[in-house]
């Protein structure tokens, strides 16, 4: 199978990592963003919503959303809890993520970071969602290595991914200690060596 992803996109990021964790077979297929590969007639015919990742299998199906395809590799595996309530609660995080931390965190830092604007015209409410997103991930984490069941899971992988370049985005990690430790102990759990995807 093909996994389409940006190496410096978060959500692709989760994918590769959730994939090499699982020892699925895959080849990456490096897609840009900044280059406009997601736009091309011939990624749309895969893709009509024009985003990566995307899982495309050996028979021609494809699966697009970063938690949708992280879900499916790891079915069956640890990353989910068997508890039914930790299992809808790595779920809430999931969700939490795109709609509550992923548009604010990864905003700022692909405002900043890539096309490079500077913080002071980055729009408030992004800021202001942003701190208030890592701030209620440090109140969860202040007594816990990881989000759900005591144990890695996706939660985990799906949260570290734009977690950890929060820093690009402007938001001051320091300011989150409980966030810096879990950020530590995921990497370290994921095998991501410092300073590479």
């Amino acid at each position: 199978m093909e996994i389409f992803g940006d190496s410096i996109s978060g959500n692709c990021l989760k994918v590769k990592w959730t994939a090499d964790l699982l020892g699925v077979d895959y080849r990456w297929v490096e897609t840009s963003v900044l280059t406009g590969a997601t736009r091309t007639p011939a990624f749309l015919a895969m893709s009509p919503a024009g985003q990566v990742p995307l899982l495309r299998f050996d028979d021609g199906r494809t699966l697009a959303q970063s938690n949708a395809i992280i879900l499916h590799f790891a079915e069956g595996s640890r990353l989910i809890p068997n508890d039914g309530f930790l299992r809808a609660k790595m779920l809430e995080w999931l969700f939490w993520e795109q709609y509550s931390h992923e548009p604010y965190v990864a905003v700022a830092r692909f405002q900043l970071h890539y096309l490079g604007k500077a913080a002071s015209d980055l729009e408030p409410k992004i800021v202001e969602r942003g701190k208030a997103a890592l701030k209620l991930l440090d109140d969860a984490l202040l007594n816990r290595d990881f989000l759900v069941g005591g144990a890695l899971s996706l939660a985990d992988v799906a949260l570290v991914a734009y977690t950890r370049v929060a820093d690009e985005g402007g938001f001051a990690l320091a300011d989150y200690p409980a966030v810096e430790r879990w950020i530590a102990g995921v990497e370290d759990a994921l095998g991501i060596l410092d300073g590479n995807p």
